[in-house]
């Protein structure tokens, strides 16, 4: 007979490991992330929350307690564009400053980049010289006027996210 572990051990360490990786998601990101196994996720989350694996805060799934008091808005949101690609994700992961996260698409990597409202121009310094090879970068701006501020070579293209986690992209003109 096989044990739950048996039947659920990869996926358990998947979700653990994305959840430890982004510190804090949503139900509805995590069961997004695992498009086809949405029954599987909803069977795990409760049963990682009471071994005390993770933490259910406010309706937000935590690596640790403290992770619901310093939540990341822009990472969360960054998140939101992540699960839009999703089905054509071959791995993801955090990234460093100036991008939130990065995956690899379509043999391709992209960056998610947060453009804070106020710093459009220090973002665009930072990304002038990118190197040999720069990645494709998706902006995540607050609001689509900070858009025309911006000067970011390779860029795919922006977007905004709604607090509901829906995306709306944009061009540049």
């Amino acid at each position: 007979m096989k044990t739950r572990s048996d039947l659920y051990g990869r996926e358990a360490a998947s979700l653990l490991r994305d959840i430890t990786m982004y510190r804090v998601l949503t139900g509805e990101q995590l069961l997004r992330l695992y498009p086809g196994k949405q029954k599987i996720i909803e069977n795990l989350l409760p049963y990682l929350v009471k071994q005390g694996r993770v933490h259910l805060i406010d309706g937000l799934y935590c690596a640790a307690p403290e992770c619901a008091e310093e939540v990341d808005r822009a990472l969360l949101a960054a998140v939101w564009v992540l699960v839009d690609f999703i089905s054509q994700v071959e791995y993801h992961s955090i990234s460093d400053y100036p991008a939130k996260l990065c995956f690899f698409a379509n043999q391709e990597l992209y960056q998610v980049i947060h453009a804070e409202q106020g710093k459009e121009i220090m973002l665009s310094n930072v990304l002038a010289d990118t190197g040999e090879e720069p990645p494709r970068y998706l902006v995540l701006v607050d609001d689509p006027a900070q858009i025309e501020q911006l000067q970011i070579p390779n860029a795919a293209g922006f977007c905004t996210v709604t607090p509901d986690g829906t995306v709306q992209y944009f061009q540049k003109e």
